[in-house]
């Protein structure tokens, strides 16, 4: 059956939304699906997004029907609006950040890790699984509204942080393959869907505003992330063309750190009170946080709120405790703590302070948004800062428009008389990335405009030097450029260097290393070491390559070290491939990062 949609998903941290377009509508405008799903026990509502939380049920509520939907009876987890409820009465049962988390190279992302740190005897998930269930239940809710158009026949378009890894990225293919998606599932990064749904929403006007030789920064700010991006505008043969330049580290700073300055606020509010909350208390108002910062910076909020949280002990056996929060108190605390006045030469600081730290998610150290963008543009710049004449806000942070006048502010105070303009429209900011990624399907489909980006890194492998052995001491490691900044989608390349040594028939541990700064390299590059803070290590792949009897006849005979070459590839979905190829026979192995989950 041929496609009849252009289907883009938002696999968002706090929130996932879907939006579609038809394939054959001459001028398109994408649409939002609402999403049924459990807003209270027992009660089914459709709402524009679903949620990123997921409540894992106790025995008693599974039997009494408590999660049940109608296309899922006798379920035993929530997700979507009751489950983020939940967050704030028991969040030793739900989880949240799964996407942050499915990022974290420093723990098993298949592994049943989540709710983190739950109390013994538990339920738990991993958090491919909860990337799973949320696009388990779009998928549902797609096939529901639409019975003679499954999803899985439809170009999806699925979106992904531009500073995901290509570990992250086959991961949240594997989840969504697993949850009914199509195989040939398309990923897009999410500052890009944003250009796209500004792109949507001007219409061939957007010619008229932006001109060769601007700089558009995407500054997109979501609940657990800042995902920055530079894309420059050209003249090719008479026509603009948009190019992606840049992109950013995964920055773990957002709206869950501002609600965590919110809760630490309201904490001191209720020792005040005499009130000493425990650390599943802290949790809740935490999450209970959350909503009082989207009323209270909403355009017309309140000029307070109140936040309340389960009480516990004797003394407050089945009650509540609750504090007041002050709209102005509020906004300050967030402005100076997370978009600080900067200048455009500031560094985010990260001092060590502690020898030991409990392990968990790496949030950055430094709040303030606004460094990290100076220090972005800098590291991206010739010499100097990059000058961008236009910035696009994205995200439900900037909802707020006091915080985008602020950062605004900021970053007009940087460039004298090159101030930075605000590029707007009706950008909706809680739906731009998937509307603009339905949008991006309908392009491929008709060949519209397309942002020319490629890997947002440069690729590298670790090779080992030769030399004499010391005792304790590793062999230096040399990095192999194998995929230069830019190689575009679905292109492969030979990597020109000398015979490189492949050990095969032992387990080896392969390493890989990225960079966004080093944009001139070209494959075949050999770096002298790969400590340089211009590389940054992601997974790492642990396995044993099979020699010729294994692979033939099956008989072991030993390891061996074979001379090759490397092959590199960039799929459609932007992820590596790695191939080594024998320079003495015929034989090839190819190199994948290890994220698929164990048989």
């Amino acid at each position: 059956m041929s496609a009849r949609f252009a289907i883009g998903i938002d696999l968002g941290t706090t929130n996932c939304v879907l939006a579609w377009v038809p394939l054959e509508e001459q001028s398109p405008q994408a649409q939002i699906l609402p999403i049924p799903q459990l807003v209270d026990r027992g009660t089914v509502e459709a709402r524009n997004s679903l949620p990123s939380f997921t409540y894992l049920a106790t025995d008693a509520e599974a039997q009494n029907g408590a999660c049940d939907l109608p296309w899922c009876p006798g379920a035993d987890y929530a997700v979507g609006e009751l489950a983020r409820r939940q967050s704030a009465d028991n969040p030793d049962r739900t989880v949240g950040a799964a996407k942050s988390w499915l990022c974290h190279g420093g723990v098993d992302r298949n592994s049943r890790i989540l709710p983190w740190q739950a109390p013994e005897g538990n339920p738990q998930i991993s958090p491919v699984d909860a990337s799973q269930r949320y696009l388990e239940h779009l998928v549902e809710a797609w096939d529901a509204e639409h019975p003679d158009d499954s999803i899985e026949n439809q170009h999806v378009v699925l979106t992904v942080p531009a500073s995901f890894d290509p570990a992250a990225r086959e991961l949240t293919r594997a989840a969504a393959i697993k949850a009914g998606l199509p195989e040939s599932i398309v990923l897009l990064e999410e500052p890009q869907a944003a250009v796209y749904a500004w792109l949507q929403q001007m219409g061939d006007e957007w010619r008229n505003i932006l001109s060769a030789g601007e700089t558009l920064l995407v500054c997109d700010v979501g609940g657990g992330t800042t995902d920055l991006t530079l894309v420059e505008v050209s003249d090719e043969d008479g026509n603009l063309v948009l190019q992606r330049r840049a992109v950013g580290d995964h920055l773990l700073v957002g709206g869950d750190n501002m609600d965590a300055a919110l809760a630490w606020h309201a904490a001191s509010l209720f020792e005040q009170k005499k009130i000493q909350l425990d650390p599943w208390q802290s949790v809740s108002l935490w999450h209970s946080c959350r909503t009082a910062k989207e009323a209270l910076l909403a355009e017309k909020g309140p000029r307070s709120q109140t936040v309340s949280v389960l009480g516990r002990g004797s003394r407050l056996i089945g009650g509540t405790v609750s504090v007041k929060l002050e709209r102005e108190q509020a906004a300050e605390l967030l402005i100076n703590g997370f978009l600080p006045d900067a200048a455009v030469s500031d560094q985010p600081v990260r001092n060590v302070q502690t020898g030991f730290q409990e392990m968990g998610l790496p949030w950055e150290q430094d709040t303030g948004i606004t460094r990290h963008i100076a220090d972005f543009l800098t590291r991206h710049g010739d010499g100097s800062a990059v000058r961008p004449t236009w910035v696009l806000f994205n995200g439900g942070v900037f909802r707020s428009d006091r915080l985008r006048q602020r950062l605004l502010e900021v970053m007009q105070g940087w460039f004298d008389e090159d101030a930075v303009a605000l590029l707007d429209g009706t950008h909706d900011l809680d739906n731009a990335v998937a509307l603009g990624a339905a949008f991006y399907g309908w392009t491929r489909e008709n060949g519209d405009i397309r942002i020319r980006g490629g890997s947002p890194r440069s690729w590298y492998v670790g090779i080992e030097t030769s030399g004499l052995a010391i005792p304790g001491a590793p062999r230096p490691l040399r990095g192999l450029c194998v995929v230069p900044q830019g190689m575009e989608e679905g292109t492969e390349c030979d990597v020109p260097s000398a015979d490189i040594g492949l050990i095969v028939g032992q387990p080896a541990r392969f390493r890989f290393f990225g960079s966004t700064v080093r944009t001139e390299d070209e494959p075949g590059a050999l770096l002298p070491s790969c400590s340089s803070d211009e590389l940054v290590e992601t997974n790492s792949l642990e396995t044993e390559l099979q020699t010729e009897d294994e692979a033939g006849a099956g008989g072991a005979s030993g390891f061996s070290s074979v001379p090759v070459r490397f092959q590199s590839r960039v799929t459609e979905l932007g992820v590596l491939e790695l191939w080594c190829v024998s320079t003495k026979d015929d034989r090839r192995w190819k190199l994948e990062f290890d994220v698929r989950e164990s048989e």
